[in-house]
């Protein structure tokens, strides 16, 4: 299965979060994402979807 990949400054632009904040999500591994390459890291669309989820049942 195929999902959309979205760029580091992409992936801050949907989820209105600084670059800061985004890559603690990564490292903490609330948000998964991927490396292509060497140096490109891409966020799947669906763990941006399933990160909102999990935050939405959270509340609640």
């Amino acid at each position: 299965m195929l999902s959309e990949l979205l760029t580091v400054p992409q992936a801050m632009a949907v989820l209105k979060i600084s670059r800061w904040t985004l890559y603690n999500l990564i490292r903490s591994g609330e948000l998964a994402s991927i490396i292509v390459g060497v140096r490109c890291r891409r966020i799947p669309a669906t763990a941006i979807n399933d990160y909102v989820t999990r935050l939405c049942e959270e509340a609640a």
